[in-house]
C-alpha cells in the first residue's frame, strides 16, 4: 500500500520531495508558464507546515547530462521564492561536498532546491550510486512528479527504494 504525505510523520525531517519543474522558458529564461510550480505548491506548503525540511529535486528540459545553463532551475528558484513569499536555498551541485554542509543549516520547514537534476548524466542512467547520494540527502522520499512517473530515472526509481516515501 502507497503512503500518502499525511501517513507519515515529517516534523524535523528532511524530505527529498521529487517535483516537475519542467516549465517553459523564453529566450531570455523567463518563465512562460508557471503551472507546473503552482501545481506543486500544497505539497511543499504541507511539508513546510509541518515542519519538514523540504529538499525539492526536478529537471527542466533535455541537457542530456551536461551543465547547460540555459536550463538551470535558477528561474524556478526565484518564481517559487516569489509564490510561498520565503527564501528558497538553491543547491548548484548535489555532487559537491559544500551541499551536504549547506543542506545542515536548513532549518524545519525551510526549502531547498536543487540545481537540475538533468545535469548529471547519472540521473537518466537510473545509477545506483548516484540515488544513494541522493537518497543520503534526506529520510523521507515523496514523489508529487507524476508527468515523470513512467521514467525509471535515478530520482524518479531507484531514490524510492532507499527511502521511506509517500
Amino acid at each position: 500500500m502507497k503512503k500518502t504525505l499525511t501517513d507519515i510523520d515529517v516534523n524535523g525531517k528532511r524530505v527529498l520531495l521529487r517535483v516537475d519543474f519542467n516549465v517553459p522558458l523564453s529566450t531570455d529564461l523567463k518563465i512562460v508558464d508557471d503551472n507546473r510550480i503552482i501545481e506543486a505548491l500544497p505539497t511543499i506548503e504541507y511539508l513546510v507546515s509541518h515542519n519538514a525540511k523540504v529538499i525539492l529535486c526536478s529537471h527542466l528540459g533535455r541537457p542530456d547530462g551536461n551543465v547547460n545553463p540555459k536550463m538551470s532551475l535558477r528561474p524556478v528558484e526565484a518564481r517559487l521564492s516569489k509564490l510561498l513569499q520565503k527564501p528558497i536555498m538553491f543547491i548548484e551541485d548535489v555532487k559537491d561536498t559544500e551541499c551536504t554542509k549547506a543542506l545542515d543549516k536548513l532549518g524545519n520547514g525551510e526549502i531547498a532546491l536543487l540545481e537540475n537534476i538533468r545535469f548529471y548524466k547519472e540521473e537518466e542512467e537510473n545509477d545506483a550510486e548516484f540515488a544513494k547520494l541522493l537518497a543520503s540527502l534526506a529520510d523521507v522520499y515523496v514523489f508529487d512528479a507524476f508527468a515523470t512517473a513512467h521514467r525509471k530515472h535515478a530520482s524518479t526509481y531507484a531514490v524510492a527504494k532507499l527511502l521511506p516515501n509517500a
